[in-house]
């Protein structure tokens, strides 16, 4: 699949005038968000725990996060946030685009609506007490 990017909005709430606003990698095989460290905390977004993450390369490294408003085509979401390094290119993870009901296409290489956000459960089995 090709690179996709889009203009993408992080803000600490919604009512925040402050923002960090860049064009994202669109990254489906990233479940969270990533930005530099430096332009979160410049806008107020704060550090709330650490997570280790996988790398492209196989490697585990163990990154900061906390949260933020996202903002992208016209719509926005909460989410989870990775402090990266400053000279990291942001990533906009797949969390995100599923929470407003946006895929990337490959074959065209482009970021499409679905008419609606899927709100079902994923397997047919029963569940525990049903």
């Amino acid at each position: 699949m090709g690179m996709i990017r889009v203009t993408v909005a992080l803000r600490p709430t919604t009512s925040s005038r402050k923002k960090y606003e860049a064009l994202f990698l669109v990254d489906t095989g990233a479940t969270d968000c990533m930005a530099p460290a430096g332009k979160l905390k410049k806008i107020g977004i704060k550090p709330v725990g650490k997570t280790t993450y996988e790398l492209a390369n196989g490697q585990t490294v163990e990154f900061p996060f906390g949260g933020a408003a996202i903002e992208f085509m016209g719509d926005i979401t909460f989410g989870r946030i990775i402090f990266g390094p400053d000279d990291a290119e942001p990533i906009l993870g797949v969390t995100a685009l599923e929470s407003v009901g946006i895929m990337a296409d490959p074959k065209t290489q482009t970021l499409k609506r679905l008419p609606a956000v899927p709100l079902k459960r994923a397997a047919t089995s029963p569940q525990a007490g049903d």
